[in-house]
């Protein structure tokens, strides 16, 4: 994050903020920093991505699923802009350790213990060892003593949008986000890659949440993409993984996604639009109640 830091500093804070003799060095400036940097670019990623996402690939017939929620898009965007201040204050101690040079973050590949070998080993290794992390954060967020607390919100989007991503309560938040801000202290990792893989994993977070449900056929056993966790959404206790469906083969929690058996939420409205239950406008997003069955307009 020092790279970022650095960045604002020679064409931001420094011309146009803090005084000449405040030194860019000092613990206090660069706490500061790293609060606005890291907040500025946390809603830029979300809201940039999210919008790309949502316009561009999530399937808004979607919106006619009896589960999805009245005025739904903007109360995501809405429990995530409220959220991610807050998830930013520890995640910032963790970014000022690192800036501070506590972490293993190096800038030159040859500062690797094993060269350009180990930067594409680091990069493997850090998606293998935050899948498990999170897959077990995960599942204990979801421990009946504590769901309630934290992790309920986020089940609130039964049929998640893209915006949905980031709609969590800030400690379930900084919890699932920590394997990726503990690794650099654990094992070695590129400064560039590490800002990568941060890109990276905001992408897929956004991704698992977009209703675009395909997966090439050799992934589908592999690969947890949005289908997967779509299910999770719905059925609670199934698919807590991040990126792959190791741990939840390992740890009996994985089922193969109902929108791949003909049985997913598309499937779902098709019946009841089959069943004259549901209609819509010409633009698929106002749906209108024949036997019953309400649907809201987002």
């Amino acid at each position: 994050m020092d790279l970022v830091l650095n960045v604002a500093d020679d064409y931001f804070f420094t011309p146009y903020v803090y005084p000449s003799s405040w030194p860019e060095d000092e613990p206090l400036r660069q706490i500061i920093g790293l609060m606005v940097v890291t907040n500025l670019g946390a809603a830029i990623l979300y809201l940039g991505l999210g919008a790309l996402c949502y316009y561009f690939v999530f399937d808004h017939k979607l919106m006619q699923h009896p589960q999805f929620l009245e005025n739904q898009v903007q109360r995501e965007i809405k429990y995530a802009l409220w959220s991610l201040p807050y998830i930013s204050i520890p995640t910032v101690a963790l970014f000022f350790a690192e800036v501070r040079g506590y972490s293993k973050l190096y800038d030159r590949v040859d500062e690797s213990p094993l060269g350009w070998p180990g930067l594409i080993f680091s990069m493997v290794s850090f998606l293998f060892f935050t899948d498990m992390c999170i897959y077990w954060i995960h599942r204990f967020l979801h421990h009946k003593l504590i769901y309630k607390y934290f992790h309920k919100p986020h089940h609130v989007w039964k049929i998640p949008s893209p915006f949905a991503s980031h709609a969590f309560h800030p400690v379930d938040g900084f919890l699932q986000g920590l394997p990726y801000h503990i690794y650099p202290f654990l094992f070695p990792l590129h400064k560039v890659l590490y800002l990568a893989l941060y890109v990276f994993v905001n992408i897929w977070t956004i991704s698992i949440h977009d209703g675009d449900y395909r997966v090439p056929s050799l992934m589908e056993q592999v690969i947890n993409g949005s289908a997967h966790h779509t299910d999770h959404h719905l059925f609670f206790d199934y698919n807590y993984g991040q990126y792959f469906t190791l741990w939840d083969r390992i740890g009996g929690s994985y089922r193969y996604p109902s929108a791949m058996m003909g049985k997913g939420p598309h499937d779902h409205i098709k019946k009841l639009m089959a069943e004259g239950k549901l209609s819509s406008d010409i633009n698929g997003h106002t749906n209108n109640n024949k036997n019953g069955i309400h649907v809201k307009k987002e």
